[in-house]
């Protein structure tokens, strides 16, 4: 069934903002510690190290690199597994939130318009498009779909590419953010009870 639970554990920090799996292992940044964390599907952590800017928010990986977010600078930042900066630049818009990987492109999401931005990998608009979602938070793609919560209607949706809605079941906290597709499941960070899900999508 959509929605369900498959397994949940505390983050590691208390206020998860972003969330991304690199084929193996789930990495997870918090905003109040600014640090990024890599984390076993259990929820053990195995290394973290110091976010490049303070308050990070929003994660991406392309399965070499780590791309990590922050909604007060709207800078971002392409990372090594280790940390290192590979190179940063500005998103197209203040205050975005989240961002996933299709395997070509990074995918930007702005709640406060509801849009979705396509990016080249130096930060360049390919494309975009509106979202039927009114406060979306938190993206991931599948390889057919994107998914977004909405920390408003505690929602999460599944969206073709076009930004209409295919489905929707409730969020198991009350303020989704980050989402992540591990190539079967969603994994959903919540901000209110500091938790790590595991989704059947």
């Amino acid at each position: 069934m959509s929605g369900e639970i498959v397994r949940s554990f505390a983050s590691p920090g208390n206020l998860p903002a972003g969330i991304a799996f690199d084929g193996k292992f789930l990495w997870n940044c918090d905003y109040t510690n600014n640090k990024i964390y890599q984390l076993d599907i259990d929820g053990n952590i195995i290394r973290s190290f110091a976010s490049p800017q303070n308050l990070p928010f929003g994660m991406a990986c392309d399965g070499r690199y780590l791309w990590v977010g922050n909604y007060t600078n709207s800078r971002i930042h392409q990372l090594d597994m280790d940390g290192n900066i590979i190179q940063f630049f500005s998103a197209p818009v203040f205050g975005y939130n989240s961002f996933a990987f299709d395997g070509k492109s990074l995918w930007l999401v702005y709640s406060a318009a509801a849009t979705i931005y396509q990016l080249d990998m130096d930060g360049n608009i390919i494309s975009t498009f509106s979202l039927l979602v009114s406060n979306p938070w938190g993206l991931a793609f599948d390889g057919k779909s994107f998914w977004a919560c909405d920390d408003v209607a505690n929602k999460i949706y599944q969206l073709n590419l076009e930004g209409n809605i295919i489905q929707s079941f409730a969020s198991p906290g009350a303020t989704p953010y980050g989402l992540a597709f591990d190539n079967e499941y969603l994994w959903n960070c919540d901000d209110t009870d500091n938790k790590i899900y595991q989704l059947v999508r």
